[in-house]
């Protein structure tokens, strides 16, 4: 055939410059699309000599080889695989978006189909070479073919392409770069090989490069006619379980972590079906410093075939779960064009999903069967987890099962089913109290009237925590209630007669009520008595309905303004500071008014608006 010129099929120059400038975020892509076309054409060789052992001709070991050239300035990307005829080169590479391996798998029935691990999609892969190169050249056999059937194929990527037949005795594909200006940094043994590390390190096929030494007399690094495999070959997920040791798995977590310690558990399933994908997620042992930045990812790392798409594929795991480690690797999934975005679709979804599952699988065997290391876990993690009370509800069920407390009987480590077992007969409620710290919720004089009848209460400390109560309203039928909420509704834990002995009370101190009530005006929705109070006198607490008042100080603490609102105050009649109100002088009986109150904001975490007036009436009565 004499040399052609030929145009594109398409509007090229438009699509090539769009390919070169805007589809690809980083350069270094090119190669992983030029390795991943190559290990295509091996895989569809393997599969046609299945029919035809004569298209192996003498080379039957599949390899893809790459190496470069500083003076010429080129990167060459080879394979032996099963390579182009003429009319497919002009086909094929030039018709934009024209994908061979497309073709060639909708050619493919039955188990060939199953069994084919091949990666391209949209036939632009391809031109991502001319991000880094002002000239591509393709030379190329076909497989079975005389060797004066070569095909040289080249262009500059600006509409036209040139084809040529030339002698070319070995079967497979020369992919040639001419770098443009400016992208010397490729012409490097370790640039070339730590990116072909990256991205193609799992892909089935061997992926040599030149051996380099050091020569002494020269002094520099030279080329040897020696190669060696740069990619492992070989994906440790993809291999069954029962072939893989405890060992093995640790070290390779160590590898895609970058941590040293052993991880706390880990999970490795292969799911069939509609939606195919490997998945070996770990939980680490140890939480990273930026644990607490919703936006950064990087645990899971996504593989297309073996292929290395991304790894912050956070399409994949609910951001409560970012501290999870591991790969997924499916084998197909709807990528954006450039393959560097995953688009949501119904198989993203049954990942994902599946994915939690196995997760939250793996820390429910945890916990059941290895209390200490959960424990371990959630002292890590635990305050993370509860991010999926609000936003997993498919599995909220589930993860509040996984929750653990402290509470007014442990220090930490109590779950609900704890809870629910040693509730007190007549008992109806989960009562709970938050705080910022488990000093003051242990002291907090809300929790007296429980301590004094035995009944557990859950202490919450976690700033999350009030965001996740939002969600959570009851567990196993009994409902969560704050004892820092409305009254002290203890039910059948009550007996008749201390609620005749507190109606009583209340109605006898109505005058000193209402005293309090006109001194606390701008400061208390209302001020009552209670029998939540044993050693207090009194204690700050807000309606059913309102915004606990630790949750208000949490807004504030962050710049966000809270709901306005004010507390009602709970007095104990029975403490001598409140009996002393009643002998108090009318000049007095304000200062100790607000002291009371003051003091029970106070007891319960708030901050004073004015420290020094506090301070000014408390000097006022120890100088009367």
């Amino acid at each position: 055939m004499d040399k052609q010129t030929l145009s594109f099929q398409a509007e090229v120059k438009q699509i090539l410059h769009l390919v070169t400038h805007s589809l690809y975020s980083n350069k270094e892509i090119f190669l992983r699309e030029l390795v991943s076309n190559a290990s295509d054409a091996c895989d569809k060789l393997r599969f046609e000599a299945l029919d035809n052992a004569e298209l192996l001709e003498d080379a039957p070991e599949l390899q893809v080889r790459v190496w470069y050239d500083e003076v010429a300035k080129t990167i060459t990307i080879r394979d032996n695989g099963i390579g182009m005829t003429a009319q497919e080169a002009v086909s094929h590479l030039g018709t934009i978006a024209k994908s061979g391996t497309r073709d060639f798998m909708a050619s493919l029935e039955g188990d060939k189909k199953k069994d084919a691990n091949l990666i391209g999609q949209f036939g632009v892969g391809f031109y991502s070479g001319f991000i880094v190169a002002e000239r591509m050249t393709v030379e190329t056999r076909r497989a079975g073919a005389f060797a004066a059937d070569g095909v040289r194929w080249s262009s500059e990527g600006t509409g036209d392409f040139e084809v040529e037949t030339i002698n070319r005795p070995e079967r497979g594909t020369d992919v040639i770069l001419h770098l443009r200006e400016g992208e010397e940094e490729f012409l490097s043994s370790w640039k070339l090989k730590s990116i072909i590390s990256k991205y193609s390190d799992h892909i089935s096929l061997p992926v040599l490069m030149a051996k380099q030494t050091w020569d002494e007399e020269k002094k520099a690094q030279v080329t040897t006619d020696e190669w060696e495999p740069v990619n492992k070959a070989a994906a440790l997920w993809a291999r069954a379980k029962s072939e893989i040791t405890d060992a093995q798995y640790q070290a390779f977590y160590k590898q895609i972590s970058y941590d040293q310690e052993a991880p706390l558990a880990y999970t490795h399933n292969r799911v069939e079906g509609r939606t195919e994908y490997t998945q070996l997620l770990y939980v680490p042992a140890k939480a990273p410093f930026d644990l607490w930045n919703r936006d950064k990812r990087g645990g899971v790392k996504l593989y297309v075939k073996r292929v290395f798409i991304m790894d912050d594929a956070e399409a994949l795991m609910p951001v409560y779960l970012r501290f999870v480690k591991g790969v997924i690797d499916s084998a197909d999934l709807p990528l954006n064009v450039s393959r560097e975005l995953l688009q949501e679709s119904r198989d993203v979804k049954a990942i994902r999903e599946g994915s939690t599952k196995k997760v939250l699988g793996m820390l429910e065997d945890v916990a059941e069967n290895q209390v200490d290391k959960y424990a371990a876990f959630w002292e890590q993690f635990g305050a993370v987890l509860k991010e999926g009370i609000g936003e997993d509800h498919q599995n909220q069920e589930r993860l509040a099962k996984l929750l653990r407390f402290a509470s007014t009987t442990a220090d930490s480590g109590v779950s609900f089913a704890d809870y629910l077992g040693r509730m007190k007969e007549g008992q109806e409620a989960i009562y709970y109290i938050t705080a910022d710290t488990l000093a003051g919720a242990k002291s907090s004089p809300q929790l007296e009237i429980f301590r004094k009848k035995g009944i557990e209460v859950l202490l919450l400390t976690d700033r999350v925590d009030e965001w996740m109560l939002q969600h959570l309203y009851e567990f196993d039928g009994k409902p969560l209630q704050s004892v820092a909420k409305g009254g002290v509704e203890l039910g059948a834990l009550q007996d008749e007669a201390e609620k005749k002995q507190a109606e009583e009370t209340s109605a006898a101190f109505k005058p000193m009520l209402e005293k309090l009530q006109a001194a606390l005006k701008d400061r208390a929705k209302d001020v009552r008595t209670t029998t939540r109070l044993v050693d207090s006198p009194a204690c700050i607490v807000v309606d059913e309905g309102d915004m606990s008042s630790h949750l208000a100080r949490l807004l504030k603490q962050s710049g966000q303004a809270a709901p306005k609102g004010m507390p009602i105050l709970e007095v104990n009649p029975a403490h001598g500071l409140l009996k002393r109100l009643e002998i108090t002088p009318e000049a007095s009986f304000d200062d100790l008014a607000q002291i009371i109150f003051d003091q029970a904001l106070l007891a319960e975490g708030g901050q004073l608006e004015d420290p020094a007036a506090y301070v000014r009436r408390v000097n006022r009565l120890l100088t009367v």
